[in-house]
């Protein structure tokens, strides 16, 4: 049965304890995580793929079926910053809301996730599947140490994922993909009292620019996501004020929708970059591609009903932003995302989650695993 009070001294606990990433050290936090389902006799290991950023994993073995079901928090948060009115590391309740780092994002779901698998163990409830539970490392700073490598090395491949980090019951069925790029332009440098004599980088990087403003995407409507971006993140270029400048490059992060193509993107930069300079290249310095799962998966249809059982209205959406979500798709494994944490309070000063969303998450959570079937 789940525990209100033990659940809110499980996140004050987690809270205390310092994860930020960056500088990224998961080592305290990670050690607690294990010692809890340890006390819980609950199955437990740590894997590290980088020094002082353990992962856990934890497993209840069902009953006759022989598929999986994974839930997957994160260990880290964000660097807390300056604006705090409390101690970012120490839990306050204040008018039905937990204040710290974290709250939200993301271990108020690590809180919510870990109660349930105590009231699992304690009630000797077996499930009809077997329960894979995942805290990962390095979430903050794209998973290079974490989820990433427990998929590649085949340490996690569940027939199912429910990733747990979003906000106010959220059931997250679709995802932007991101193309992250650099362009470096190259001119001719001359002194800047004879620009005649030069070919100028940033003007050429400013033409290109203003046309990539214009730029309009070709793409078909998703009910759960905005249309795609284009943002011009940074720009640097020249030596020198009386310089006339030989270089400049900028980067941009495209948002792009599922049933986009990334590369008939990519091909219309190089188009517009091309018609500008003469010499030039673009690297692309990350990709992650769109997700979407049909709403009447089973993953969807068991999470709402579990939501609307506990008195829960179930919000299907979609992410602007890059999740984990996508990292499943590769290797053909259904997800989605789903969590508990206050909207708007992530990576911000006085995070929050309120009481009423912890204890009612850690209701809908072991709702949902006790009624989950695969079909």
């Amino acid at each position: 049965m789940i525990n209100r009070a033990r659940l809110v001294q499980t996140l004050s606990a987690l809270i205390g304890i310092n994860s930020e990433n960056p500088t990224g050290n998961e080592v305290r936090v990670a050690r607690w995580v294990k010692q809890f389902c340890r006390a819980c006799r609950i199955p437990v290991r740590l894997h590290e793929f980088h020094d002082r950023r353990p992962n856990v994993i934890a497993t209840l073995p069902g009953t006759a079926c022989r598929k999986s079901l994974l839930i997957t928090p994160h260990l880290d948060t964000v660097p807390a910053g300056g604006g705090w009115k409390t101690d970012p590391f120490t839990a306050v309740v204040k008018g039905g809301k937990l204040f710290g780092l974290g709250s939200t994002d993301c271990k108020g779901n690590l809180a919510v996730a870990l109660e349930v698998l105590r009231s699992l163990a304690e009630d000797k409830h077996r499930l009809g599947y077997t329960l894979i539970f995942a805290a990962t490392a390095d979430e903050e700073s794209g998973s290079t140490h974490g989820l990433i490598p427990l998929i590649q090395k085949g340490m996690l491949r569940p027939d199912a994922v429910a990733v747990l980090d979003a906000d106010d019951f959220e059931i997250v069925v679709a995802q932007k993909g991101l193309m992250h790029l650099k362009v470096t332009i190259r001119g001719r440098k001359a002194h800047g009292a004879y620009p005649w004599l030069g070919v100028n980088a940033i003007e050429k990087a400013m033409d290109i620019l203003q046309q990539l403003r214009r730029y309009r995407f070709s793409f078909r409507r998703n009910p759960f996501l905005r249309p795609p971006t284009m943002n011009i993140g940074t720009i640097r270029g020249g030596d020198k004020v009386n310089v006339v400048a030989g270089w400049c490059e900028f980067e941009l992060d495209v948002r792009f929708l599922p049933g986009m193509s990334h590369q008939k993107v990519l091909r219309d930069i190089k188009r517009i970059v091309r018609a500008h300079a003469h010499s030039w290249d673009i690297e692309i310095e990350g990709v992650q591609q769109p997700y979407l799962i049909d709403r009447t998966h089973p993953l969807v249809a068991s999470l709402s009903r579990a939501m609307r059982d506990s008195g829960v209205r179930p919000h299907i959406a979609g992410s602007e932003g890059a999740t984990v979500i996508t990292f499943f798709q590769e290797y053909g494994i259904p997800a989605v995302a789903t969590g508990f944490g206050c909207s708007g309070c992530a990576h911000l000063s006085n995070e929050y989650i309120t009481l009423d969303n912890l204890y009612k998450g850690a209701r809908v959570l072991e709702r949902f695993l006790k009624t989950f079937k695969f079909s």
